[in-house]
């Protein structure tokens, strides 16, 4: 991630001109991202996801987004995660911001890696809504899960070809092989 050398932004200053912009650009603390593109690896990994979570999830009164909705993190950061659910009502006001998601992913990239396992991470636990981070590897088939216990700590397991990944919140459940299908790791 480079900020853009540019002052800082209020959130609304930010919003305003994200409205009209023909790139998408994250926010955290007043400093400015300008998104940047990803890998056909990655895109396969976030369309495989968003479409086992969009089919299993029908009827249930719950949305999957892509990284084209912002999630608003209490107006101090917004994201662009890859995929993310909210089932919160509070979620249908705005069409272009959610701030009650209780699923987030990531597919982690090599230069946003770091961020996403650190302070991206620090900054959606402050959503009180959010229950489940996966971050996603494009290098290997491996997909970290830090799940929110009930006393609220954060516990992280891994997952490996062959292994199921139980969503409490959603009341679902998807197989590592469906997002790794017909992908050639290098």
């Amino acid at each position: 991630m480079i900020a853009n050398a540019v002052p800082e932004f209020t959130p609304e200053e930010y919003l305003a001109i994200e409205a009209n912009s023909p790139v998408r650009h994250e926010y955290r603390y007043g400093l400015v991202y300008a998104m940047a593109g990803s890998s056909d690896i990655h895109d396969l990994i976030t369309l495989a996801l968003l479409s086992e979570l969009r089919s299993s999830l029908k009827g249930k009164n719950c949305y999957v987004h892509s990284g084209n909705v912002k999630v608003g993190c209490y107006d101090r950061c917004f994201y662009y995660p890859d995929a993310f659910v909210t089932c919160d009502p509070r979620d249908r006001d705005d069409r272009y911001i959610k701030r009650h998601p209780s699923f987030i992913a990531e597919v982690l990239s090599p230069s946003t890696e770091k961020f996403d396992r650190g302070d991206k991470f620090s900054d959606y636990q402050q959503l009180e809504t959010l229950k489940t981070y996966w971050l996603i590897s494009q290098d290997q088939i491996k997909v970290e899960v830090r799940q929110k216990t009930d006393v609220g700590d954060w516990e992280t397991q891994i997952y490996k070809m062959g292994d199921r990944i139980a969503i409490p919140t959603l009341g679902i459940t998807i197989a590592i092989a469906d997002l790794y299908e017909d992908i050639d790791l290098p």
